[in-house]
């Protein structure tokens, strides 16, 4: 019998005098509001998605701020960029009125507005428990940003149980770099992570995870609602979900140079006449990844350039159309942009090492490899006296996908969570001090170490050792976390050693760099 997925997963304010009365926002320069790249796939058409390009940058630390940053501007198509740094969650976010803006509480409310961008900054933003909800709006960029634990039911419940939920005559929507996830499927409370309905059209989400839930998406909520499409998916880790990667009904999408591993039940569900392009991807042990299931109402695939790692298909049935095991085109797919595929093979290591919240919006370069758009929004104000907002060193960080140990950690945390690259995750030790490692099967030169403090955690780490841990040998010692340089050593453990804090340290990543 398969355990339930929980078990299986282990504006401007109007005027200065209203900041300064709310402290609602930080007026930040204009100069720093630009996004890193721009909207690609079909968020790029329909006259493109730009979000808050051209007009005032704030920074939000709660989700009443992020509100209050809607409500205070001069009408609610006023372009602004807001930055987000810091943990939003229900105990934050109030609603705020405005002519401006229509919010509520317990959910980000991006309703009946246009020329938005929500990005994070700084250490990151995690949205906690809390969904992003854009209803009748256009022209919105999310990125950067972690979205965990949308709940449908049980305490506390937000946004329909929605990650980011996208219904009633929305268009225009770029989601990039984000990191959306679950803790369980349906019976846990949980619903999808990245939906569409009601009329939505025109959204891309690029360079994201999805993870740890029972459905990941949708375009389209029944059989009789065909009006929601043009979609783009490229470069998303699917990890652990059991269906919906994404499910659709009616409408186009392009899928391409996905990366889906455990899809546990079904992954593209192509029905009612909906057309996918499917390009590129690679599938991983993972079950009926492209098709029309749980339906007779049929949808339609055009597949190229896709690698099948272990995947199992079921047999045909009255409600069950697989397209594999050898999975042919029944259709063509015309796509109106351009773009450039990877190829599958070069997928799995390109999309770990660029999808997320807080992997520096590094993309890849059209041929399997990486490089990181300019400017990079996720910190445009560097403060060289803010220890958890240090300058990343350039290339590769070379803890993604590599080994951990360490000292005794406190209860719920884990050492792969310094090297997995996402700021919403950490590792503590079990008091005020410890030490953490990252290691290689194979000697490797480093050269550069940054140390990301949790969110909440900020400066809470004192003194502390780099060592050389397969001679002990100290390379650096210093104070609170950042970014050091050492001399290049070649070695095959590197450990980070605590010796003082002022409470208990998270460290959130523990950067390596080769130069």
């Amino acid at each position: 019998m398969r355990r339930p997925v929980a078990l299986r997963l282990s504006a401007a304010l109007s005027t200065m005098a209203l900041a300064a009365a709310t402290g609602a926002v930080l007026t930040m320069p204009e100069a720093s509001a630009a996004v890193a790249g721009g909207a690609t796939g079909f968020a790029s058409q329909n006259g493109g998605t730009t979000g808050g390009a051209g007009g005032q940058t704030v920074r939000a630390t709660t989700g009443t701020q992020i509100h209050e940053a809607l409500c205070g501007r001069a009408s609610s198509s006023t372009p602004i960029t807001i930055e987000v740094e810091g943990t939003i969650n229900h105990a934050n976010t109030a609603k705020v009125s405005g002519d401006s803006c229509n919010t509520a509480a317990g959910v980000i409310e991006l309703k009946q507005i246009s020329n938005v961008t929500l990005v994070g900054v700084g250490s990151g933003a995690v949205f906690d428990q809390l969904g992003i909800h854009i209803r009748q709006s256009s022209n919105i960029i999310i990125q950067n940003v972690t979205v965990k634990n949308v709940k449908k039911s049980g305490s506390p419940t937000s946004n329909g149980g929605d990650a980011i939920g996208m219904e009633s005559d929305v268009r225009n929507v770029w989601v990039d770099h984000a990191t959306l996830e679950a803790s369980g499927g349906e019976d846990d409370g949980f619903d999808g992570l990245f939906d569409m309905k009601d009329n939505t059209q025109y959204v891309t989400l690029s360079y994201s995870i999805l993870r740890n839930s029972g459905r990941g998406g949708l375009i389209g909520s029944s059989e009789t609602q065909l009006d929601n499409g043009y979609v783009t998916f490229h470069h998303n880790l699917y990890e652990n979900v059991d269906s919906r990667t994404p499910l659709l009904r009616g409408g186009v999408a392009h899928i391409y140079n996905n990366y889906y591993v455990k899809l546990n039940k079904s992954g593209i569900n192509s029905r009612a006449g909906a057309h996918a392009k499917v390009d590129n991807n690679y599938f991983k042990d993972s079950k009926d990844v492209l098709g029309t299931f749980y339906t007779d109402t049929t949808g339609y695939w055009q597949v190229s350039g896709n690698t099948f790692d272990n995947v199992t298909w079921s047999s045909p049935g009255t409600e069950n159309y697989p397209a594999g095991p050898d999975p042919k085109s029944n259709t063509t797919v015309s796509i109106p942009y351009a773009y450039t595929l990877d190829a599958a093979s070069c997928v799995p290591s390109l999309v770990t090492g660029t999808a997320g919240a807080g992997k520096g919006l590094k993309v890849s370069d059209g041929d399997c490899s990486t490089t990181t758009p300019t400017p990079d929004p996720t910190d445009p104000t560097p403060d060289p006296t803010d220890p958890t907002d240090p300058t990343t060193p350039g290339g590769t960080n070379l803890s993604l996908g590599a080994g951990a140990d360490g000292s005794s950690k406190a209860s719920g945390t884990s050492y792969g969570n310094v090297r997995d690259g996402d700021v919403g995750t950490y590792w503590s030790p079990a008091g005020s001090t410890g030490s953490v490692s990252v290691k290689w099967p194979s000697a490797t030169s480093v050269s550069a170490v940054t140390i990301r403090e949790a969110a909440g955690a900020q400066g809470v780490i004192g003194s502390w050792r780099l060592l050389n841990a397969d001679t002990g040998a100290v390379l650096k010692t210093g104070s609170g976390a950042g970014s050091v340089t050492i001399p290049a050593t070649s070695l095959r453990k590197l450990t980070f050693e605590i010796t003082g804090a002022s409470g208990t340290p998270k460290v959130a990543e523990f950067e390596t760099y080769a130069g």
